[in-house]
C-alpha cells in the first residue's frame, strides 16, 4: 500500500494525484471525509467495486453511497427535486447522506430495490479536491474492523488494509461518527440514520 500524509486543509496535489492514477487504474484507496475514513473506487470501474466488495465481505446486494465534489455534479446523478436542491444546497458540503432517485447514468450496481442512490459531499478539502481530480464520483463505505467498528487511527487502519487496498490518504484521526443519512426520495423528507450531521431541519 503507498500511504502519504496530507494536510487536511490544503492538501498536496502531487498526492492526490497519486490517488488519481490509482484510481483511474481501478485500484482501491483509502481517504479522509468529514466524519470517517472511507474505502473508495471510481464508482464506473466495475472490477474495482468488486475489490471493495470483497474487502468489506459483504454480499453483491450491498449498497454504497458515492461522493460527488459538489451540488452541481450530484443533478449529473441524481433526480433533484426543488425541495431536495434547496435542503442540500443548505446543508451542503457537510456530514450527510443522501438517499435521492438514481439517475440513468449511474451504474446499476450503486441502485437499490426503490431505484435510489446515496450520495455525499463531505466538507473535507482532500476528499473533495480527489473527486474533483478525478472527475468522477467515488464510492464511500466505511473504513472498518472485522467487528464492524469504525476505525479512525489512521496507523491502525493501515496495518489492518495494507494487504487489500492500494493506497491510503491520511490526515490524522477523524471523529469517528458516521453522516446522517436523509432520504429525500419521497414526497416527505425521512431520516434514516442520525449522526454528524444535525438533523433538526427534519424533525
Amino acid at each position: 500500500m503507498e500511504y502519504y500524509e496530507l494536510h487536511p486543509e490544503n492538501p498536496q496535489l502531487r498526492y492526490i494525484n497519486k490517488a488519481v492514477e490509482v484510481l483511474k487504474r481501478g485500484g482501491v484507496i483509502i481517504y479522509p471525509t468529514d466524519t470517517i475514513y472511507g474505502i473508495g473506487c471510481d464508482i464506473f470501474n466495475h472490477e474495482a467495486l468488486e475489490k471493495i466488495i470483497t474487502i468489506k465481505n459483504d454480499s453483491s446486494s450491498k449498497l454504497f453511497s458515492f461522493v460527488c465534489s459538489d451540488l452541481k455534479d450530484i443533478a449529473k446523478y441524481a433526480k433533484v427535486s426543488d425541495y431536495a436542491y434547496r435542503t442540500m444546497k443548505y446543508l451542503l458540503p457537510g456530514p450527510y447522506t443522501f438517499i435521492l432517485p438514481a439517475a440513468k447514468l449511474v451504474p446499476k450496481k450503486l441502485w437499490s430495490n426503490r431505484k435510489t442512490v446515496g450520495i455525499r459531499v463531505p466538507n473535507h478539502s482532500v476528499t473533495l479536491k480527489l473527486v474533483q481530480e478525478l472527475g468522477n464520483p467515488i464510492i464511500s463505505t466505511s473504513a472498518t474492523n472485522r467487528k464492524g467498528q469504525i476505525l479512525i487511527d489512521p496507523k491502525e487502519i493501515k496495518n489492518i488494509f495494507n494487504p487489500l487496498v492500494d493506497l491510503m490518504l491520511s490526515s490524522g484521526h477523524l471523529a469517528g461518527d458516521p453522516s446522517s443519512v436523509i432520504d429525500l426520495s419521497m414526497d416527505e423528507p425521512e431520516v434514516l440514520r442520525v449522526g454528524a450531521g444535525d438533523v433538526s431541519l427534519f424533525v
